[in-house]
């Protein structure tokens, strides 16, 4: 089974380059040898104590010259579908009609006004958010953000494959549906067969920032790029502590073969070490998604593996129309930009704190963010307010508050001291709440009900 020239065909006529149908063939190649890719537990150790940013805080950060070697890269391919939204993520406003994109450009302005240097942004857009985002930018053309030609990494996509026989599937109900993006470890392809790499290079450009564009605890920290710098690591992984509820997510390890550092998520861990897996003290760290990568060295090392980095492939299987589970089976084929960290000698990780992996993935997290929790400042970084310690708050939403829409009638309370809180039912914030410690409102009636200004103090309103 298996027709790897019909997928090469199909990749070629989209035009998609080389880069992306060499990385899609050696995981093709690796799906027919019925590649597990497990990572049992006696094959690794822990991956040991990290050097903490707190320990190198009070040190040089990176001077003008270079920052000027600097580009920040955002992946910005995602619809906000989980939310809700029918556009790109970025275009989802946090605060006063500031969405995330603005807070990432304020942020690139900022560094360049600071620096008086012209540090780049990526972004890395998919077709499906291109011309959303570009259009937005379209506000920041005297600033040179606005052209595609200087802020677009485009990423690839690559076909979906028939589960029954391992060939490209057909849907011509929807000939788009046929096609998938390959993950956030399409970052490398993407970079060689766009010529962005060599054009970075050629620019004298050699350090790249990359993280996700919903993470708005992820900026490009002059302390950490200096400390990158003079590491001579070719790859550097911001990790952070695990808690109870991070158990079932992926960890950093140390691979005894070789002793280099490399990532396992659970679809890799044999279910007789899932106890291990699990095991917050042993091990320790999960990736934060925010890396640091030396783009010469990349280049090096691409020259050694042949132009694909050898990345783990991840096996997803889904039904070509995802809103239609009888339509037929099929295989997503994608690879993690982290899991890069096992393809060069002497990467490295660092310890960051929490308030440096703030991701909003669910409609808890941007009703936290929209409150006085967070303080959102002029020069696009967010940040949890003082008091709270790096604390958030833990915001559960009962399923009618799924979509960001339903935000809008919620209303936005104090969040300042709140520890927790948990909203069931149809239920509205008048202006002037407050809420303290751990509170839970209830309203189990179909019609929506006001919860009166006043303060609300480790308790349960029942409405």
């Amino acid at each position: 089974m298996g027709n790897l020239t019909a997928f090469e065909q199909q990749m070629t006529a989209a035009g998609m380059g080389d880069a992306a149908i060499r990385a899609f063939r050696r995981n093709y190649e690796a799906l027919l040898r019925n590649e597990t890719g497990m990572i049992p537990e006696e094959t690794i150790a822990p991956a040991g104590k990290l050097a903490a940013l707190e320990a190198i805080a009070g040190g040089t950060p990176a001077d003008a010259a270079l920052l000027s070697q600097a580009v920040v890269i955002k992946l910005n391919g995602g619809l906000g579908t989980g939310m809700g939204l029918q556009g790109p993520k970025s275009l989802l406003s946090v605060r006063d009609g500031v969405n995330f994109l603005d807070l990432m450009v304020r942020q690139i302005l900022e560094l360049r006004k600071t620096s008086g240097t012209p540090v780049r942004l990526l972004l890395m857009n998919s077709f499906s958010t291109s011309g959303d985002t570009l259009a937005h930018l379209q506000r920041y053309r005297t600033d040179g953000l606005a052209e595609a030609s200087e802020v677009e990494l485009m990423q690839n996509q690559i076909p979906k494959i028939d589960a029954a026989t391992l060939e490209p599937v057909s849907w011509p109900a929807d000939p788009d549906l046929e096609w998938c993006p390959p993950g956030h470890g399409d970052l490398y392809p993407a970079l060689i067969g766009s010529g962005w790499l060599d054009r970075l290079l050629a620019e004298g450009v050699n350090y790249a920032f990359i993280s996700n564009s919903d993470n708005l605890g992820a900026i490009l920290d002059p302390v950490i790029l200096r400390h990158f710098a003079d590491s001579g690591a070719p790859f550097l992984m911001e990790a952070t502590r695990r808690t109870a509820a991070d158990r079932k997510g992926g960890h950093l390890a140390r691979r005894k073969a070789d002793g280099r550092l490399l990532l396992r998520e659970v679809a890799q861990c044999p279910d007789a070490d899932l106890d291990a897996f699990q095991d917050i003290d042993r091990h320790a760290y999960f990736n934060t998604n925010s890396l640091w990568l030396r783009l010469d060295l990349l280049k090096e090392q691409l020259a050694v593996d042949h132009g694909v980095l050898p990345l783990p492939m991840i096996r997803n299987n889904k039904t070509v129309d995802p809103r239609d589970t009888s339509s037929p089976a099929v295989i997503q084929l994608e690879s993690a930009m982290g899991a890069a960290i096992e393809c060069f000698e002497g990467s490295a990780a660092i310890e960051v704190p929490r308030s440096r992996f703030a991701p909003v993935k669910t409609t808890g997290d941007l009703f936290a963010l929209r409150s006085d929790a967070y303080d959102v400042f002029g020069n696009g970084q967010v940040r949890l307010h003082a008091s709270r310690r790096g604390e958030p708050p833990v915001i559960a939403l009962s399923s009618a508050y799924k979509l960001v829409d339903s935000l809008e009638a919620l209303g936005v309370p104090s969040l300042i001291g709140c520890r927790s809180l948990s909203v069931s039912g149809p239920v509205r914030f008048a202006p002037g709440v407050v809420i303290q410690g751990d509170v839970e409102v209830e309203n189990s009636g179909a019609e929506t009900v006001e919860l009166a200004a006043g303060i609300y103090r480790d308790q349960t309103v029942k409405l």
